[in-house]
């Protein structure tokens, strides 16, 4: 949140849209390698430093130093920098990547102040704290407790913005150890919103809150079941995973766990992607009738409940039951609706056992070793839609995300054809296609995707939650954000 608010990038999010911010314009090489960026002239830092090409290429090579090991670091490997003079530079890449301008949000240090530190010290120094950026808001004062803990940042308006100054003068940011904590500040009047709130509380505000309005968009975060064939033969039946998937209480989760907060889903593809937002036959279906509908799959193939009520596969060799296990994250979203997959699946006849794992230790100990039947968990798809680490086989061990352990040529293809299409449409189309082979597939039961919650003032419009990837993305309009509106006579209105 704070860098959305502080730091600026050589592009943005407008709307949805990625436009020019801290750059004029860009131009694309006809075989889609090299990006060259036009910098703004009147593009400052905080302090009133003019912003030159200099600046992007040392923020660039410190995003690839891997002694800072910085999160940006992967978008930014291979790249090539190349400074032309002080308002143009150049990003060169091995290969077309389709989502590249996303990486160009990318907020820009001040080099004549990180220039005079070490690579070992960057994460220690007090530019961390007390930050010098581009962005639409500078840092005004910051609030410390008796133990120097940062409880809250005074923002103000940066009047030289390449965006405009912003309309809200000033932004009290302030941070709790819990959501009860903030949920009380609110309620004493000692802040005016919230950001991530949990559907109970957002309730709570919307039925009784008179002055505060919640506001909600879809995250592009798929959570599901994956299926990991590999570590449960059962499951490398195709029958046993349509059937499953079909049962899914997909409505019953949205509903129950999320309080109505989410969306539905049975695509890999995000929220907000065509093919993600049309509802097919396992939602708008009843339990019942799915239940239903899934038993004659299994039966169809041969399965049979034994005097547990639980589903067997007999051949001339052995007998196959249908029982696995799956696991997933303490988070209480993921845990409840684990819960009651777990209980729809039984109800189906399978013998499903469920494994909780603390954050901590899932990933280390569950995910990274591939060491689980299936795991209920989710993916955040970024802005970009790049789905190659999420799918593609070259990602099914660590520390790549293929988590169902996927492997499909056809499949593979698309995916790599789609990260190097420019062209918006036939990428689209790839995705597309790609989404109806996992359909047919089935190595996932996909669930929903949860929204993001913001609880603001009525008071204060303009805000626009279009297209977002995190909860940061809410700052992405922020300058036009407003609380009072002035009175023009119209012969001076243009």
């Amino acid at each position: 949140d704070m860098t959305a608010l502080v730091y600026s990038g050589l592009m943005k999010h407008d709307h949805g849209k990625l436009v020019p911010d801290l750059a004029t314009s860009y131009v694309i090489s006809s075989d889609g390698l090299t990006y060259t960026f036009t910098i703004r002239d009147n593009a400052l830092f905080h302090d009133t430093t003019l912003v030159t090409a200099e600046d992007i290429e040392f923020t660039v090579m410190r995003a690839q130093d891997s002694t800072i090991k910085s999160p940006k670091r992967a978008d930014w490997n291979d790249v090539t920098v190349k400074v032309i003079d002080t308002k143009h530079i150049s990003f060169t890449l091995k290969q077309p990547y389709a989502p590249f301008l996303e990486n160009a949000t990318l907020g820009i240090l001040p080099k004549h102040i990180w220039s005079h530190v070490d690579s070992e010290q960057f994460i220690f120094s007090q530019y961390n704290i007390e930050p010098i950026g581009t962005g639409p808001y500078r840092v005004g004062s910051i609030n410390r407790d008796n133990g120097g803990l940062l409880q809250s940042y005074t923002l103000d308006a940066f009047s030289k913005y390449v965006g405009g100054e912003a309309y809200i003068s000033r932004i009290v940011t302030t941070f709790y150890q819990n959501e009860g904590a903030m949920i009380e500040a609110y309620n004493t009047g000692s802040i005016a919103s919230m950001s991530s709130v949990s559907p109970k509380e957002a309730d709570v505000v919307a039925k009784n809150s008179t002055d505060s309005t919640v506001l909600r968009s879809p995250l592009p975060r798929v959570i599901g079941v994956f299926f990991n064939q590999n570590h449960a033969p059962v499951l490398a039946h195709k029958e046993v995973r349509a059937a499953l998937d079909l049962a899914l209480p997909r409505d019953m989760i949205v509903q129950t766990v999320l309080g109505g907060y989410g969306v539905a889903i049975t695509s890999p593809l995000p929220v907000g992607m065509f093919a993600a937002t049309s509802t097919s036959k396992a939602i708008t279906a009843t339990s019942t009738d799915n239940l239903a509908r899934a038993t004659t799959i299994l039966e169809k193939a041969g399965w049979t409940k034994n005097t547990l009520g639980m589903y067997e596969l007999k051949t001339k060799k052995s007998t196959e039951t249908l029982a696995f296990s799956i696991a997933t994250s303490n988070a209480p979203d993921l845990k409840a609706a684990a819960e009651l997959v777990q209980a729809t699946w039984r109800k189906l006849g399978a013998n499903v056992t469920l494994n909780v794992f603390e954050n901590g230790d899932l990933n280390p100990t569950i995910i990274r070793p591939r060491a689980y039947d299936s795991l209920l968990f989710g993916e955040i798809v970024g802005r970009d839609l790049d789905l190659f680490a999420f799918w593609h086989s070259s990602q099914r061990n660590a520390p790549g995300f293929n988590i169902a352990m996927y492997v499909n040529a056809k499949a593979d293809k698309l995916l790599e054809d789609a990260r190097t299409t420019l062209d918006t449409t036939a990428r689209l189309a790839k995705y597309q296609s790609f989404a109806d082979i996992i359909d047919d597939d089935v190595p996932a039961a996909f669930m929903y995707s949860p929204d993001f919650i913001y609880v603001v003032p009525t008071a204060i419009q303009g805000i626009s939650l279009d297209n977002m990837v995190t909860p940061a993305d809410r700052w992405s309009n922020v300058s036009t954000w407003y609380i009072a509106t002035d009175n023009v006579w119209k012969i001076f209105v243009r």
